[in-house]
């Protein structure tokens, strides 16, 4: 591919949940203050073998197990959120800019009474369930009470999200969605979750499986964002996986779908060889959702030697002196802790860049969408939190 010389990218790539140590209000949050996930998940698996990260500095950052700190090592260092919270949607808003003013609510017990009740009024369902639960789990559990009673199941998760689902069989996925922007509706004021998901599936008992029928009824922003501020400039901008979810598409030009890892990695891929300027924001959701919360650590290790590889492959073949590559996190979720939920943690930083002089850069998440918008706009926004650590 070949691209004018003036023209420039940024891809912002959030490895999900790979936290780096305990941030100062962690036991607030009921999280151990030696919460580290990247370095928990090395100790586990006797050492984590990732050359690619390890040769731009990840080992630099914190002490890792098998990643020592690189001689030569790119933009490094870790990011702090603003604001409260240990969530995705909170995470990622926090990257470009939006802080929010409180913690999105979260139902480890379940919905309470008087909110189960406005949901049946508002969609005209009855449902099973109402608790935290991984989603595979649960639909083996009462998927066969759903299909003989009708009852939608009711869950939640670690996340401040509202799961509905129902078999293909029992209720179409047009009439899931129905019952889902209901309930969004109904998930307003202090009970505003992040997402409200619908979760379709299919299949016989024993079997059953979730369709690729997903959808997410997000929170938008409560405020304007980088992302905003990079359309306003002409910048297109590209959610690769649950991007223009945890957004509700406020932000966001085109959505490149994506379920798991190598999705993602290869919806990223193929847009570094394609776009000649823009922003690329991916998620990549299995360190979280699949290893991550189930404290499956060698699941996670072989994840991020994945994204080790694709990484290599970005820098050798799609990456130029016009790009900025960005690799972070969100939050953590520490294996070691005493529950399955996110822990409260610093995100680590990697910044891929002309100039970046293999220098240290501690500061706030927002730091990341400032530096997007200083590297393809060359302005900042005042008014928004964070401070470019690219030149101007």
């Amino acid at each position: 591919m070949s691209r004018p010389s003036d023209q420039r990218r940024v891809a912002v790539v959030v490895i999900d949940a790979c936290g780096a140590g305990a941030l100062p209000d962690a036991d607030d949050y009921g999280d151990p203050l030696d919460a580290n996930t990247l370095a928990h998940v090395a100790e586990g698996v006797g050492g984590l073998h990732l050359p690619m990260l390890e040769r731009l500095g990840l080992g630099s950052i914190v002490e890792i197990e098998g990643v020592p700190p690189a001689k030569d090592p790119v933009l490094h260092g870790r990011l702090h959120p603003l604001g409260p919270g240990k969530d995705s949607t909170t995470g990622h808003w926090e990257l470009m800019g939006v802080v929010a003013d409180a913690p999105l609510p979260t139902y480890p017990d379940g919905f309470p009474d008087d909110v189960v009740r406005r949901l049946e009024d508002a969609t005209g369902e009855r449902f099973c369930g109402n608790r935290a639960a991984d989603g595979i789990a649960i639909i083996d559990e009462l998927g066969e009470h759903h299909l003989k009673t009708g009852e939608l199941i009711l869950y939640t998760s670690a996340d401040s999200v509202l799961q509905l689902a129902a078999h293909n069989d029992r209720l179409s996925e047009p009439d899931l969605y129905a019952a889902c922007e209901a309930a969004r509706e109904v998930m307003r004021g202090e009970h505003a979750v992040g997402r409200v998901i619908a979760r379709p599936f299919a299949g016989e008992a024993g079997a059953f499986r979730r369709t690729g029928g997903r959808r997410d009824y997000s929170l938008e922003p409560p405020r304007r964002s980088y992302l905003v501020e990079m359309q306003d400039a002409g910048v297109p901008v590209h959610g690769v996986g649950k991007i223009r979810d945890l957004f509700a598409g406020v932000g966001i030009d085109r959505k490149h779908a994506a379920t798991t890892n190598e999705e993602g990695l290869a919806a990223t891929t193929e847009l570094l060889r394609e776009l000649h300027t823009g922003l690329i924001f991916t998620n990549l959701v299995e360190t979280d959702q699949i290893y991550g919360h189930r404290h499956d650590m060698g699941g996670f290790a072989r994840a991020l030697e994945r994204i080790d590889a694709a990484v290599a492959g970005w820098l050798h073949d799609s990456l130029g002196p016009g790009d900025l590559l960005v690799i972070t996190a969100d939050h953590g979720v520490d294996p070691t802790a005493p529950h399955s939920d996110h822990t409260r943690e610093y995100a680590p930083l990697l910044g891929v860049f002309g100039g970046h002089h293999g220098r240290r850069h501690d500061g706030p998440l927002a730091d990341v969408g400032a530096s997007a918008l200083q590297w393809l706009a060359g302005r900042d926004a005042p008014e928004l939190p964070g401070e470019s650590f690219v030149a101007a």
